[in-house]
């Protein structure tokens, strides 16, 4: 049985990325429709407005960062939100619901269905 995919437009607009991350997470894992199952990937593909209008509380623009680690001593790099959010705001808001799908070979897929609309 072929599951039937939707596709949900999102307005970011004033939106905070957070509560924002927690919407699109359960409309990709699929958790909204009736015959869910946490073993199989039903999600929907979702589709985001207005990307670069996200509300960021607090001073999290400004003292945020993100981490990576090459595996060498001394591989610690770090990259700022702020600068990734001019370059790419998708990015942003895709690391905030990375965190939040379940960490297993379902997550990829799940992630390859989240857009941005370009304005």
């Amino acid at each position: 049985m072929p599951i039937k995919r939707q596709t949900h437009i999102i307005d970011a607009t004033g939106r905070p990325l957070g509560r924002l991350a927690v919407e699109v997470a359960a409309l990709l894992r699929g958790k909204h429709k009736v015959d869910f199952v946490p073993y199989k990937d039903m999600g929907d593909f979702v589709v985001i407005k207005n990307i670069d209008k996200i509300k960021l509380t607090g001073n999290k623009l400004e003292q945020k960062e993100y981490y990576r680690h090459s595996g060498y001593l001394g591989g610690l790099k770090t990259l700022p939100l702020k600068k990734i959010f001019q370059k790419n705001p998708l990015d942003v808001l895709r690391r905030a619901t990375k965190g939040m799908l379940p960490k297993n070979r379902l997550s990829p897929g799940m992630l390859k269905r989240l857009k941005a609309e370009r304005l």
